[in-house]
């Protein structure tokens, strides 16, 4: 099973920046419980910020959107979905949340992958829970407008089989736990996503798997840290290390390293906003008006409304407003543009 072939995790290079990331994550996993052991009301703020945030990226990566205002109404289970990109949004909302329930106690197998990617699609007549019947090649539109094949999947016939090897060859090595299991997940989110299983959300469920194996092997981060959000933010080298990796995989020629050290990176950047954040939420008597106050901070110069919104999913309008208004009378920001789209500039 290409990546999971005898030996070959074993021999690939591992450079020191990947041994440091390791261990960093490794530190945080320490910290975890600590982290945990904080206010109640710290980890629920986190909590339904990353699920909105995982929601909404996760979706747009591929394409699918809805106005943040019906993601969260969505989300918190308000409302009902209209129309097929808010039934995709109510799905991946769904696997999400039985991922953080009982992620921990979730067999790992095809049946599993199946029953997910059923409920991420149980919203739309016919497409999930079953393999791809047709064959589904990862393409590319070139600006001129010619498609080119960056991939040839696993043809269609083969997936069934290839995606039970896949597990079998998985979990020998992760009950073996003879290799590292931050390198064994993203080797198999690489082997996933080059079978490609599935006639559509192929991303969305390599996403949500990862979530799913992480807390399997007890980092929890993604539980109160949006990774998706991590990724949609780094789109770019998410792609090009996936197509680095995956080249040669046919043939069992490629090297995982690109991929390995892309991967281990978003973890981290989730680990230390995870310890930012709580440390934040808790010295703060104020705890959401000081997210906004840090979300300004990273923002551009120039700044939209919404772009402030988007970030703090968790916040109020009124707590927004009270938050840029304080920025604005201390003289830190000033608007340029009122209205519902309000357009901010630091000064």
């Amino acid at each position: 099973m290409q990546s999971f072939e005898l030996g070959f995790i074993e021999r690939q290079p591992i450079t020191q920046n990947l041994l440091r990331t390791i261990r960093l994550i490794g530190e945080y996993k320490g910290k975890q419980e600590l982290f945990k052991q904080q206010s109640p009301q710290v980890l629920e703020t986190l909590q339904q910020a990353a699920i909105i945030q995982s929601t909404e990226s996760s979706n747009r990566i591929e394409g699918v959107e809805a106005p943040l205002q019906r993601i969260k109404a969505l989300v918190e289970q308000k409302t009902t979905p209209k129309n097929r990109s808010e039934q995709e949004i109510a799905g991946y909302r769904d696997v999400l949340n039985t991922i953080h329930a009982s992620g921990v106690n979730i067999p790992f197998n095809t049946g599993i992958v199946l029953q997910l990617h059923r409920d991420l699609y149980q919203f739309l007549p016919g497409v999930g829970g079953r393999w791809k019947l047709s064959d589904n090649n990862i393409t590319e539109t070139r600006p001129d407008g010619t498609t080119v094949v960056r991939f040839d999947t696993v043809p269609a016939f083969l997936t069934s089989s290839m995606m039970m090897q896949l597990h079998e060859s998985f979990n020998v090595l992760w009950q073996a736990d003879e290799v590292e299991p931050l390198l064994l997940i993203p080797t198999y989110v690489l082997d996933f996503l080059c079978i490609h299983p599935f006639r559509d959300g192929n991303g969305r469920m390599a996403r949500l798997l990862t979530l799913l194996l992480l807390y399997q092997a007890g980092y929890e981060v993604g539980g109160y840290i949006s990774l998706e959000k991590i990724v949609e933010r780094t789109k770019e080298s998410y792609y090009d290390t996936l197509y680095q990796s995956s080249i040669g995989w046919h043939e069992t020629q490629h090297t995982l390293l690109p991929w390995w050290e892309y991967f281990l990176g978003v973890v981290l950047s989730a680990y230390r906003e995870f310890e930012q954040r709580v440390g934040l939420l808790t010295v703060s008597r104020g705890a959401k008006r000081e997210i906004v106050f840090d979300v300004v901070a990273r923002l551009p110069n120039q700044f939209q409304y919404t772009d402030v919104e988007r970030a703090c999913p968790g916040v109020s309008r009124p707590t927004i407003n009270r938050a840029l208004a304080e920025l604005r009378d201390s003289g830190k920001i000033r608007c340029i543009k009122s209205g519902r789209d309000a357009i901010w500039e630091k000064t």
